[in-house]
């Protein structure tokens, strides 16, 4: 009698909350409407089975792809003989399940309901296979229309595998922070959250064809046992129940989901007997489910083998309590024939009613229509893999991650990382190997050494080595990764590593950033730390992001989605600027085809076979964002190093705009130089010379009368080899400039060369005007300016103004001061001027005869920091939260100035008129950039804001080597570039 009351009252205050329907009130509708068409369908079909093909129905059994073939032979016999409803598939991969699947289809009387636990993907389950996100990483993004997104995309690569059914989303409100077992798989702890972005999910995922099933009815969340082991009891009061834990349910029942999933979960508030699941209790399932709340779609038992239930009863026995207490499928039913005769016996009995029975299997019927099985195909298998890789999911996938990583503290101001010549940043991961994802992409916005411990439980010894190397460094990041989702186990976090991070606090000269690639209830352990930043998952995309949110590239947008602790609430998440630095991202977030795109392979590997270089860097960006970044081949041809995204290249004239242009375009800007004087007015020594008359815009346009080169280090050469007047085989005061290893020359070279150039002569006019004419002389005069003018070496001007503060590592002139010759591509075998191999030492003989720092060539470089320094002139000097310029200075230098000159100021342009010219025809006239000898060019497009790198080393190992020009490397390339554009 007691129970009785109880139940009543719940029902009553239920109904008063208005979450479900009372008993006098109309009932909810269907959850969708019926055609003719399908009517005739389920009729059709219903009328062919016989009562016990109709039991069958009822059952989805697990399924899987990694076991052997007595695994594959029971299935068949639940299949064919007793004619089960549907399966549902667990571990192996996607290729073997669509082979099962389209198997299992051919077999059954009735096309199979095939179900997957997907909640952030096919890879919860199947190997090979895209991990999305986990709903805690959901929960913590500032826009749901990422879930919905999510959701597509994984209804989209369902259907492709033949599923048709996936148990997802988890609505259960975790407000338990030590739930083993829901946790991250949570969207967080506010239940409008919760609701929201589960009707998000649901409707991603239906509106696209997959029936989604929510879980965990009537509610998971505030539990510390895991169903899975033990049978977690609720002891929820009505005001936690009706407020908290139905709040989504409803939400999702109103939005027209298509299933549900009842936990196993012992509720005293409605079952006095103890150790009752929800799974088989008649007050829940069918008094409150379907009675109250008047859900109509299809009801799941969770797995019926979990051993929190099916340790407690006979074969078959648990089925029948099931489909008696008013479950529609029952799932994972582990002995199939015992469950059938007990169920017989039932129906036999009276216990349960035939049209009961019935009633549920048109309902399974007719999910069976709505997901296409009658007009059943077979899986695609030999397209599988293509037809599962969706450019769209990886987009998908990381903005996610761009939407939910979190700052969670900052205070010491520093992020994001803003003036990067004043940090001295390192990095240390925790957790994981060498080259991780994360290591990589901070080393693309500075260069600082990057710390693995591959064992998160590494002893303190482990720590205090590396403690001992972090002295040249200010700041330090520190990421925590190979994490768990257990409260019991620190979440996977060592001892060792809180030590060491406690240590690393303080240290009064080192600040410290932690961040935790995992659960976000992780964070308690490091709370205590003064900047703390949160990526919730450890994959690819998290690892991609979060470099990106600690420079700046992207702001951070995320909020926790539950309380840590009294100081670390949802909803906490400090918002950080943009500074507009380069991003990583994929190609269609930015509006760009992959598949075409990745015809660049075809070409550069090209290029490698035709020997028109052993090797090559391509790099492109679109609306500041990196979108393709790949490297082909070896740094020579006997393939004994291959080229990576670090290798350094010779730029040659590249130089020209990626060094001396910047310091003309900065002098400009700040007014030091006006384009329009004569050069004589800032270099005295040409007012009595043939040049005393050019201005500084002809020379930048080439069109100033100077001739293209003149003979310079000809001059230092004699019969008997080099002139002892310039060169000496040792460094000293008097030789400073290494021109070749053990070769250097004179420190009066420089003034040498200079006289050369004043006393050269110039191209004959015509027509009383000078012709237009590329010159090397043009940036040899162009840094002699410069140099006078700052008052400062040119190379020493751009590392202090430009290269350092955009962490420009690479950089720079005279690279073996910097780096060893392994990381530096060789170029030309040099037979007549130095007689050696040149790897590290630049490659243009009047630039190496300066000591390698000239205004024509010189500097060395990545693709990567040669791309920053580009963006930033594509935005017009801003970046990274600075500004190089204050004025549209690039936008002024770049267009062309003169008709009848294709050039800007110092910048190139493509020529229309030639079919195979330097820019892709595709392009807009308005590209500009610079082709270097060696290899390498830079085009810049500021209609499409894309920008393309190439860089190669195609003189190896003899320079007269043409055949990137003969097969138009480059320039088929940018084509393809053009063609990936997707129209809008």
């Amino acid at each position: 009698m007691l129970k009785e009351f109880r139940i009543s009252l719940l029902l009553v205050l239920l109904a008063v909350t208005g979450l479900i329907v009372s008993s006098s009130a109309p009932k909810d509708k269907d959850v969708r409407p019926i055609s003719a068409a399908e009517q005739t369908w389920v009729d059709s079909v219903f009328a062919t089975l016989t009562p016990d093909q109709r039991l069958g129905q009822l059952f989805m059994v697990a399924a899987y792809s990694n076991k052997d073939k007595k695994h594959v032979q029971r299935l068949d016999e639940l299949v064919k003989a007793y004619g089960i409803g549907g399966v549902m598939f667990l571990q192996g991969g996607p290729k073997r399940q669509a082979l099962l699947t389209n198997r299992y289809q051919a077999e059954a009387k009735v096309p199979l309901l095939v179900a997957m636990d997907a909640e952030w993907g096919l890879d919860m389950r199947l190997d090979s296979s895209m991990h999305f996100a986990k709903q805690m990483t959901l929960g913590a993004m500032d826009d749901d229309q990422y879930v919905y997104q999510m959701g597509r995309e994984i209804a989209l690569k369902l259907k492709t595998l033949g599923v048709h059914v996936s148990f997802s989303p988890v609505i259960d409100v975790n407000s338990n922070p030590d739930n083993p077992v829901i946790g991250n798989r949570s969207f967080g702890e506010n239940k409008e959250q919760v609701a929201k972005r589960g009707v998000a999910y649901i409707r991603g995922l239906q509106d696209h064809g997959v029936m989604a099933v929510v879980k965990h009815f009537p509610g998971h969340g505030d539990t510390d046992v895991d169903s899975h082991v033990a049978l977690p009891v609720i002891n929820s009061d009505l005001a936690r129940l009706t407020n908290v834990d139905l709040y989504p349910f409803q939400q999702a029942f109103q939005s027209g989901v298509m299933g549900v999933m009842v936990g196993h979960l012992y509720m005293p508030l409605f079952d006095t007997v103890q150790s009752v699941s929800a799974t088989i209790s008649r007050n829940l399932v069918t008094g409150m489910l379907k009675e109250k709340m008047g859900y109509k779609g299809l009801v799941f038992t969770d797995a019926l083998n979990m051993k929190s239930v099916a340790n407690l009863y006979k074969p078959g026995e648990l089925d029948a309590l099931a489909l008696l207490a008013g479950n529609d499928v029952l799932l994972f039913s582990e002995d199939v024939p015992m469950a059938l005769q007990r169920i017989r016996e039932d129906v036999a009995a009276g216990k349960i009613k035939q049209e009961d029975i019935d009633q549920r299997v048109r309902k399974i019927l007719r999910a069976k229509y709505w997901a296409g099985l009658n007009r059943y195909q077979p899986i695609d298998v030999p397209n599988l893999s293509e037809n599962l890789s969706r450019p769209a999911s990886r987009t998908v996938q990381q903005q996610i991650y761009e939407h939910a990583v979190t700052v969670v503290k900052n205070e010491d101001d520093i992020l994001p990382f803003h003036r990067l010549d004043t940090l001295r940043i390192a990095t240390v991961t925790i957790g994981t190997g060498a080259g991780s994802t994360l290591g990589t992409i901070m080393n693309k916005y500075q260069n600082g050494t990057v710390y693995s411990v591959p064992n998160r439980y590494a002893v303190d010894s482990t720590f205090a080595r590396i403690q001992t190397r972090l002295a040249p460094y200010n700041v330090v990041v520190v990421s925590l990764h190979g994490m768990n989702n257990t409260p019991a186990h620190n979440y996977g976090i060592g001892e060792g590593a809180l030590k060491f991070l406690k240590e690393l606090q303080a240290n009064p000269k080192l600040k410290t950033v932690v961040v935790v690639m995992g659960n976000a209830y992780a964070l308690k352990y490091v709370e205590e730390m003064r900047n703390v930043v949160c990526g919730y998952e450890d994959n690819y995309a998290s690892q991609l992001v979060v470099p990106q949110v600690l420079f700046g590239a992207l702001p951070a947008k995320g909020r926790l989605p539950v309380t840590v602790s009294p100081t670390l609430k949802a909803g906490l998440g400090l918002p950080t600027p943009d500074f507009r630095r380069l991003r990583y991202a994929t190609p269609e977030s930015e509006g760009l085809d992959s598949k075409i795109l990745s015809q660049i392979d075809n070409i550069a590997l090209e290029s490698v076979a035709y020997a028109a270089a052993p090797g090559c860097q391509v790099l492109v960006a679109k609306d500041g964002a990196v979108v393709f970044d790949r490297s082909y081949g070896y740094c020579t041809y006997d393939k004994t190093r291959p080229v990576e995204s670090t290798t350094l290249y010779d730029l040659a004239s590249v130089t020209k705009v990626a060094g001396t242009l910047q310091a003309v375009m900065y002098l400009k800007d700040q007014g030091k130089i006006d384009l329009d004087a004569k050069v004589a007015d800032y270099l005295p020594e040409l007012k009595n010379s043939n040049k005393k008359d050019m201005t500084v815009r002809d020379v930048l346009l080439h069109q100033a009368g100077l001739k293209p080169g003149i003979p310079t280090w000809e001059r230092t050469v004699g019969k008997n080899g080099l002139k002892p007047t310039f060169y000496a085989s040792t460094r000293s005061d008097d030789f400073p400039n290494e021109v070749a290893p053990g070769t250097f020359s004179t420190k009066a070279v420089d003034d040498s060369v200079w006289t050369w150039i004043v006393h050269s002569g110039m191209l004959p006019k015509v027509k009383g005007k000078y012709p237009i004419e590329y010159s090397d002389l043009s940036f040899m005069v162009l840094k002699r300016l410069s140099e006078k003018v700052l008052n400062e070496p040119i190379d020493a001007f751009l590392e202090r103004t430009f290269y350092k503060p955009l962490g420009l590592a690479s950089m720079t002139y005279n690279p073996l001061e910097r780096f060893p010759k392994s990381c530096i591509a060789p170029t030309e075998n040099d037979t007549y001027f130095r007689k050696t191999q040149l790897q590290g030492t630049v490659h243009d003989q009047a630039a190496a005869l300066l000591g390698g720092v000239a205004g024509h060539a010189g500097l060395f470089a990545n693709a990567n920091d040669l791309a920053v320094l580009m963006q930033m002139d594509l935005q017009n000097g801003r970046y990274g939260g600075q500004r190089y310029f204050q004025t549209p200075v690039v936008t002024e230098f770049a267009r062309p100035q003169v008709a009848g000159n294709k050039r800007g100021m110092g910048w190139d342009h493509g020529n229309p008129e030639k079919p195979e010219g330097p820019t892709s025809n595709l392009s807009p006239a308005s590209t500009f950039g610079h082709t270097g000898f060696t290899g390498t060019c830079v085009w810049m497009d500021p209609e499409n804001k894309i920008l393309y790198i190439f860089l190669s080393n195609r003189v190896y190992p003899d320079g007269g080597n043409n055949k990137l020009r003969q097969y138009n490397i480059r320039t088929r390339i940018h084509d393809v570039i053009y063609k990936s554009l997707q129209k809008t």
